[in-house]
């Protein structure tokens, strides 16, 4: 029991999870486990095994954000454990940090200047970032999401029907934030808008596709590519596609084997990323530039680009059908 004290104590997390060599769950230990083990008369050399939680209240990694606080409410627990189908522990939700953000300085630039040809007739009289999704458009629910971790800077780049997204968000206030807008005069690509950026921006920016709605917590995304010095982090998302035909592995004319449907796994771009501020020198001003561009010449200036493996909700609202799964299933 000493052990799991001096845990708690060096920890700010007010929680002990103990896993095997494996990874998986074997229990966990809070300050009322302990205090309540001392009640039944344990002392501090007692085994944690007499403490020990086996069976503790954890949640699945796609579970929202939103929903595991109201579990941790209901259930009168500020520690919530996240575990996988396995039962590996894969995260930690921890009241506080879920309930009060601390205010990030760093911008968060939303691409939204696109024409979003693939849903006409929707985009036709309005830009697709202020389509709403249940009643209200897909930027201000990421505008809010981020606000909600404590992101109040917003750079917009604007083009197809910027005036509408202007006169729609304006500086920002209703909503506690600061919003500056970037006039693209010719569509610039997925990246090309970061050359407009102030020069003077010194801190590592959070950029988002103005169409993607996700429970991705950006703070999280930021503190990983912070953690990991990279020059660039990019939000990947594990897609899984199943052969509709049964696989024949040959070797000349001679079979080697079958499989039945196989199902092939991928990592693809979510449309989130993180950016140090050397991605400045990565993109010209008035240069149209892709994302997958700025990432090749950060790699070919010797700059560390890495991936940020997502489980959370994610929909991209590329078509039609997307904007209907998004009206019928939104990520809270």
């Amino acid at each position: 029991m000493h052990g799991a004290i001096r845990c708690l104590e060096e920890s700010a997390l007010q929680i002990v999870i103990a896993v095997s060599e494996e990874g998986l769950l074997l229990g966990t230990v809070t300050d009322g486990d302990i205090r309540r083990g001392l009640l039944r008369g344990l002392d501090l050399s007692s085994s944690i095994a007499s403490i020990l939680n086996t069976e503790p209240l954890v949640v699945p990694p796609e579970l929202s954000v939103e929903t595991a606080l109201q579990l941790m409410r209901a259930n009168k627990v500020h520690q919530l454990p996240v575990v996988d189908q396995a039962r590996r522990v894969v995260g930690l939700h921890v009241w506080s940090a879920l309930t009060m953000p601390t205010d990030r300085p760093n911008l968060v630039l939303i691409m939204a200047g696109g024409e979003g040809m693939r849903l006409r007739p929707y985009t036709e009289q309005c830009p697709k970032p202020l389509l709403p999704v249940q009643g209200k458009p897909m930027m201000e629910r990421i505008i809010e999401r981020a606000r909600n971790e404590g992101f109040y800077r917003f750079a917009i780049a604007v083009h197809y029907l910027g005036h509408m997204i202007e006169e729609y968000f304006g500086d920002g206030s209703h909503w506690a934030v600061e919003i500056q807008y970037l006039r693209e005069d010719t569509p610039l690509g997925t990246a090309g808008a970061i050359a407009l950026l102030d020069c003077e921006e010194e801190k590592s920016l959070i950029v988002t596709n103005g169409d993607v709605l996700t429970d991705i917590r950006f703070g999280e995304l930021l503190d990983y590519h912070l953690r990991n010095s990279a020059a660039a982090t990019m939000a990947v998302r594990l897609h899984e596609w199943q052969h509709p035909f049964g696989v024949v592995h040959t070797q000349g004319i001679n079979i080697t084997g079958f499989e039945e449907k196989p199902i092939a796994r991928s990592h693809i771009n979510a449309g989130i990323y993180a950016f140090g501020p050397q991605v400045r020198a990565a993109v010209a001003p008035g240069e149209r530039c892709d994302i997958p561009e700025v990432f090749s010449r950060l790699r070919a200036m010797g700059l560390p680009t890495i991936v940020y493996p997502m489980h959370e909700p994610w929909l991209d609202v590329g078509g039609e059908s997307d904007l209907d799964r998004a009206n019928g299933r939104v990520p809270r």
